[in-house]
């Protein structure tokens, strides 16, 4: 498996190895620094970004690399070179790219045309180094993931099509709830609903917030206004959305020792009440941090051609 584009990219075996590698960056973050000693990894970022930006730099610094980060107006691709050109131009100066954009197919055809390692860093379809990360919080938090319940309360996604992903391959429990008209892709469904057959999990998908955190170990949600939706949506958005607000009400209807989870950036009041989210049973920030050794794991099991892929 040369790229990870989205989480359905990966075997079970797969994320369980990216857990593993995980937990031991974790526990020893410059235990690889010569893996990258001399070489450099491209990071493009054609929309804003703090944790990914900053996680994923720092943990080229920390494999021994220099990471080259650059936005649209830094490459020639702001002046009509093909992606494809783009990528057979970086794959003779570094070790991986790292991309942040908006079309899935435009990373698709990145790593196509690419000879090194893809990361898909969000695109509007997925957030895969964001699923590794939730997964890796809930295994620091309650050890097994398998048999728990992660619930996912707001508008379909890119972060609610990786985290049902990660949950269908993990063996988890994953219930979404959304608004009529917001459910997550087809296409994201079917996987999910194959893979939690396989692995020994349920799939709920529903309108009511109340239903989707019964019993959950965890209740996630995301902004109502996502990168690049237009402005003028705002309105129409949060009408459908404020019945999914998560507070402490919500909160309470989810299992007694239930975390909060949140990919940040946050609207306090919108999405989620402020204390929820800054209250004893958020994990958003052990979440945040953990970017980190998501982003050395993934680069590190890619460039030593340790994951198998899925097809």
């Amino acid at each position: 498996m040369k790229d990870l584009l989205r989480i359905a990219d990966l075997t079970a075996g797969d994320l369980a190895r990216l857990l593993r590698l995980t937990a031991w960056f974790a526990d020893n973050p410059y235990g690889s620094e010569g893996l990258l000693r001399h070489r450099t990894v491209v990071l493009y970022f054609a929309k804003p970004s703090t944790r990914t930006r900053v996680s994923t730099e720092t943990a080229v610094v920390r494999l021994g690399g220099t990471p080259i980060s650059v936005g649209p107006g830094e490459l020639q691709l702001g002046r009509g070179e093909t992606i494809a050109d783009t990528a057979r131009v970086l794959s003779s100066y570094a070790s991986a790219i790292v991309i942040r954009t908006f079309a899935d197919a435009e990373v698709r055809e990145l790593a196509a045309a690419a000879e090194i390692p893809v990361v898909n860093a969000l695109t509007d379809g997925h957030h895969p180094l964001q699923a590794i990360a939730d997964l890796f919080t809930l295994q620091e938090r309650f050890t097994t993931l398998r048999g728990r319940r992660i619930a996912y309360v707001g508008a379909g996604n890119n972060v609610t099509h990786s985290l049902m992903e990660a949950a269908a391959l993990s063996g988890m429990d994953i219930a979404v709830a959304t608004p009529p008209g917001y459910e997550p892709a087809d296409d994201v469904v079917a996987f999910t609903a194959e893979e939690i057959e396989r692995h020994g999990g349920r799939l709920l998908l529903t309108h009511d917030p109340a239903e989707a955190v019964k019993e959950a170990s965890a209740v996630y949600t995301d902004v109502w206004l996502s990168m690049g939706d237009p402005g003028e949506e705002r309105e129409r958005r949060a009408a459908d959305l404020r019945p999914y607000r998560v507070d402490a009400g919500l909160m309470a209807q989810a299992r007694d020792d239930a975390v909060f989870l949140h990919c940040l950036p946050a609207h306090r009041g919108e999405e989620v009440s402020a204390d929820v989210i800054d209250g004893p049973r958020s994990a958003v920030f052990r979440q945040a941090a953990n970017r980190l050794p998501v982003a050395q794991a993934v680069l590190y099991a890619l460039l030593q051609g340790l994951l198998e892929g899925a097809r």
